[in-house]
């Protein structure tokens, strides 16, 4: 039985490196003909559209402005702007102080006298603010002379500035609405 067995393992052996030996050659043709009907849809989802007001730096302390910014959008249009505005009180402040410690109080004074405020609270006082170079009861009766060179108040400045400011934001307003 183990001849026979080493004679069967022989020929699958032999079979299989006989087989391994024969090239296997393929003819093929073939035509084909591809017709494909489709149709697309694009669908772009975009983020809306946004006017952004500009940043305005405040944080220079020896800068006498604050800044103020905005922005208006609407479907169509979109505007953005920003401005610094003076604060003249921080510039008086400024202004007197340094004169002061260059050893000029009386112009000191008189650059702090500019203010209405404090002009009402030198008079109040019994110490009238400098005139022309002339300071104390001489100073007063030149004031008491000439009241049409005394301060006004930056409230009665303000109050032109605050309406003109107001008509111009009033007609932006229209001209965007006049946009849509």
């Amino acid at each position: 039985m183990t001849l026979r067995f080493i004679f069967a393992i022989f020929l699958i052996f032999s079979a299989t490196v006989s087989y391994a030996a024969d090239p296997i050659i393929t003819n093929s043709t073939s035509n084909s003909t591809v017709t494909t009907k489709g149709e697309t849809e694009t669908t772009v989802k975009s983020p809306p559209p946004s006017a952004i007001s500009p940043s305005m730096n405040n944080s220079n302390s020896d800068l006498c402005t604050v800044g103020v910014s905005g922005a208006v959008q609407t479907q169509i249009l979109g505007i953005s702007g920003g401005a610094t505005v003076r604060d003249m009180n921080c510039e008086r402040l400024k202004l007197a102080k340094t004169i002061y410690d260059m050893g000029m109080k009386v112009a000191a004074v008189s650059v702090m006298c500019q203010d209405e405020r404090i002009f009402n609270a030198m008079e109040m006082a019994g110490t009238p603010c400098p005139f022309l170079g002339k300071i104390g009861e001489e100073a007063q009766k030149e004031w008491d002379k000439n009241p049409n060179l005394k301060p006004i108040s930056e409230e009665d400045k303000s109050t032109n500035d605050k309406v003109k400011g107001a008509a111009m934001g009033i007609g932006s307003v229209l001209l965007l609405l006049l946009l849509l």
